[in-house]
């Protein structure tokens, strides 16, 4: 399937490994000119290199302001942004009562305050060009609470109302808010967990783990013009495991 996707400009955070390089990997192969970030700037470089991605840079979306300084140092270089997937990596494991102000605050910019940052600056330039992909990668905490996750379960599920909202006042302009969210997928921080083939069985009805390029495929078919009808929606890729609506 053809998804006319040459001559699109792709901006994917987070993507030097895992979902991200996925995602990047499957643009690019649809012919989108792509920029990948991380936070390493030895790992980002190898990523570029090893998958033809066109532009690079570093960046620590954890800190205030850092993706307001990445989004006009890309578009310095691109001239436009077509494509936004925000990505960042899962925050550290605590109960409510053991999450510090620290952890919050830093949670809350990574998770929340980066996507606001970067289409608080894109948004206006995709109405112009009446055409946007807005792509959230989040996680099955977005609909379904998971132990220890405290920050993760209440700021990602917050982001879902945040897209719809956004899309109330967008969608007319050729603009697509959708947030993926991901189940047990083949990536390193799965593999660190050691989960036997019977635990995975166990989990997921499926029956397996996923593999990042399942997820990535869907999002490079949001991304193209033949997703445009789909829009404000929050998408399990998960082999079944979510049990909520």
């Amino acid at each position: 399937m053809n998804l006319e996707l040459k001559g699109k400009k792709a901006l994917v955070l987070g993507s030097s490994t895992g979902l991200g390089r996925a995602i990047a990997v499957s643009l690019i192969a649809e012919g989108a000119e792509v920029c990948i970030v991380s936070r390493n700037s030895e790992n980002i470089a190898r990523t570029a290199k090893e998958i033809g991605a066109t532009h690079f840079e570093t960046a620590d979306l954890s800190l205030k302001g850092e993706t307001t300084k990445l989004i006009e140092k890309v578009l310095s270089k691109m001239g436009h942004i077509d494509i936004l997937v925000n990505n960042t990596g899962g925050p550290k494991k605590n109960n409510f009562l053991d999450v510090t102000d620290e952890q919050w605050q830093e949670d809350f910019q990574s998770l929340w305050m980066s996507p606001v940052e970067a289409m608080r600056i894109l948004l206006p330039k995709m109405k112009d060009k009446n055409f946007g992909r807005i792509l959230m990668i989040t996680s099955l905490a977005a609909k379904e609470p998971l132990p220890g996750l405290t920050t993760s379960n209440g700021l990602r599920a917050g982001l879902a109302g945040l897209s719809k909202s956004i899309v109330n006042e967008y969608a007319s302009f050729g603009i697509t808010i959708n947030l993926l969210l991901p189940g047990y997928t083949d990536t390193d921080r799965i593999k660190s967990l050691n989960l036997s083939e019977s635990k995975i069985k166990e989990m997921v009805p499926a029956g397996r783990l996923g593999h990042p390029q399942e997820l990535a495929d869907l999002a490079t078919f949001l991304a193209s013009k033949k997703g445009a009808y789909i829009n404000g929606q929050s998408i399990a890729v998960d082999g079944g495991v979510l049990r909520s609506h």
